[in-house]
C-alpha cells in the first residue's frame, strides 16, 4: 500500500513538472486578424480583401478560388495550403512561407513577397506580374507557363526549379539570380541581362527561348535556334 502511494505521489510530480500537451485544435470559425490558427480550414470561394493575416498559422488551409487581394500575409505560414485560383494581387507577404502550395492559375500580381518562400510550390500558369520577389526562392518549384512580367526577381532562387515556358522576358534581375539545374524549355529570356546569373549551362541555354539583346554570362553562347518563334496557348 506504501508502495502504491509512493507511485502515485511521484506520478503526480512528474505531471507537475512536465504537464501533458494538450492539442489545440484550430479555430476555423474565427474571423481573419493577425496571427489567428486556420491551419487546414477550409476557406473556399470567400472574399477576404484587404484581411489582416500576419504571422498567421495558415498551413494547409484551403484558399480555393478565394479573393484574397490585398491581404497582409507578413511572416506567415501557408505551407501546404490550396489556392487553386486564387487571387492575392496586391498582397503583401514579405517572409512568408508558400512551401509546397498548390496555386494553378492564381494571381499574385503585383504583390510584395521579398524573402518569402515559394519552394516546391505548385505554380503552373501562375501570374506574378509586377511582384517585388527580391531574395525570394522558388527552389524545386513547377513554374510551367509563369508569368513574371515586371517582376523584381533580384537576388531569386530558382534552383531545380521547373521553368517550362514562363515568360521571364519582362523582369528585372539587379542581383545575382540562382538558376542551378533549372530545368528552362523554351523559357522566354528574351532581351534579360543574365551575365550575372550563376549556375547557367550551356544546355539550359539551349533550350530557352532569348534573342540578340540577351546577355549570357561569360562562356556561354546562344544557339542557332534564336529567336523562338511565339507560341500559342
Amino acid at each position: 500500500m506504501a508502495m502504491q502511494r509512493s507511485s502515485l505521489g511521484l506520478l503526480a510530480l512528474v505531471l507537475l513538472a512536465f504537464p501533458p500537451v494538450v492539442a489545440r485544435a484550430a479555430d476555423c470559425g474565427s474571423m481573419a486578424s493577425p496571427k489567428l490558427d486556420w491551419q487546414e480550414c477550409t476557406k473556399k470561394n470567400l472574399m477576404l480583401q484587404g484581411s489582416d493575416l500576419e504571422g498567421a498559422n495558415l498551413v494547409g488551409t484551403d484558399f480555393s478560388l478565394t479573393d484574397l487581394a490585398g491581404a497582409n500575409f507578413k511572416s506567415a505560414n501557408l505551407e501546404k495550403a490550396t489556392l487553386v485560383r486564387a487571387s492575392l494581387e496586391g498582397a503583401h507577404a514579405e517572409g512568408a512561407n508558400f512551401a509546397k502550395i498548390e496555386a494553378y492559375r492564381s494571381s499574385f500580381a503585383n504583390i510584395a513577397a521579398d524573402g518569402a518562400s515559394f519552394a516546391g510550390a505548385e505554380l503552373q500558369r501562375a501570374n506574378f506580374a509586377g511582384a517585388q520577389l527580391a531574395g525570394t526562392s522558388f527552389e524545386k518549384a513547377e513554374l510551367g507557363r509563369a508569368d513574371f512580367d515586371k517582376a523584381v526577381l533580384t537576388g531569386a532562387k530558382f534552383s531545380f526549379a521547373n521553368l517550362s515556358r514562363a515568360d521571364l522576358s519582362g523582369a528585372t534581375f539587379e542581383t545575382t539570380p540562382m538558376f542551378d539545374r533549372a530545368f528552362m524549355f523554351l523559357t522566354r529570356i528574351e532581351g534579360l541581362d543574365l551575365s550575372a546569373a550563376a549556375g547557367l549551362e550551356q544546355a539550359q541555354i539551349d533550350l530557352a527561348c532569348g534573342d540578340a539583346s540577351t546577355k549570357l554570362p561569360t562562356g556561354l553562347s546562344a544557339p542557332t535556334t534564336w529567336p523562338c518563334p511565339a507560341e500559342r496557348e
